[in-house]
């Protein structure tokens, strides 16, 4: 059985707490092994540790503030996860959620950046990979981590990435980059296809964003569990890639395995 790993899962939150463990056990029993854990802000620390702790050999997690908690505390907000990631003994993945959000509110753009900026330098002193969210916001992003990735290393993820086959080229041309791939692979009015086909599969990892983003047909699904991303979905996405690539779903599992193990610098 081939070995997947979800980049990208928000299994802590509550759409989850009536079947935690059965759906860690059906992700690992389908051969998602590596679960990686975003945190959102200091209100979801706790749930994320739960979940890390009682299922370390599966769950790993990242340290960092969603641009959209970014608030008019954002500086305190900051403060706590800069405090988590340097000083709780705990060991992370990379420094993420983070980046810019122009789709609800526009309100703390500058304020964004500046949080922006600020976690970035936090990655760079730690030598760890930033994951990027950038709804409606992806040139400002590219620009931001474009100026960094000139002055030092810096490796991350575009998660979520919706951009068009030129934004992926520039993607790729950061050398140290990915893309992640989700369930909007699978929507019928998505340009991802083409990307998939016109973009090294070297420059991809497969994420979930669950709960969030299932991918068809479950997207589609009358019941509520069944409509529910999670981490067992991963192997539709990568079922998918496999078809648009015309190469076997082994292989797909592989490349993107390996891109995430370098990316988050596991020997596995």
């Amino acid at each position: 059985m081939p070995t997947y790993i979800d980049t990208h899962a928000h299994l802590y939150l509550p759409q989850f707490d009536q079947d935690r463990p059965q759906m860690l056990r059906r992700a690992w029993d389908a051969g998602v092994k590596y679960l990686f854990l975003p945190n959102i802000d200091s209100e979801s620390i706790a749930s994320l540790y739960q979940i890390v702790d009682d299922a370390p050999q599966q769950c790993y997690p990242m340290m960092g503030l969603h641009p959209c908690s970014v608030k008019e505390n954002f500086t305190h907000e900051l403060s706590i996860a800069e405090k988590e990631l340097k000083h709780s003994g705990r060991r992370f993945y990379a420094v993420g959620e983070i980046g810019l959000d122009f789709y609800w509110d526009t309100t703390f753009t500058q304020q964004q950046y500046e949080a922006l900026e600020v976690q970035i330098e936090w990655a760079k002193e730690l030598n760890l990979p930033i994951v990027l969210h950038c709804r409606n916001s992806f040139d400002q992003t590219f620009e931001v981590v474009k100026r960094h990735c000139g002055s030092g290393k810096l490796s991350g993820v575009f998660h979520c990435f919706s951009g068009s086959v030129q934004d992926a080229e520039k993607v790729a041309d950061l050398g140290t980059f990915y893309m992640g791939i989700g369930g909007t692979v699978t929507y019928k009015k998505s340009e991802l296809p083409q990307v998939i086909q016109s973009i090294d599969l070297s420059y991809f990892v497969l994420e979930t964003d669950a709960p969030y983003l299932a991918p068809e047909p479950y997207r589609s699904a009358k019941d509520a569990l069944q409509k529910r991303n999670e981490s067992l979905y991963i192997v539709t996405v990568a079922q998918k890639i496999a078809q648009i690539k015309e190469i076997d779903v082994e292989e797909v599992a592989r490349l993107t395995t390996e891109n995430a193990l370098q990316l988050f610098q596991i020997n596995a």
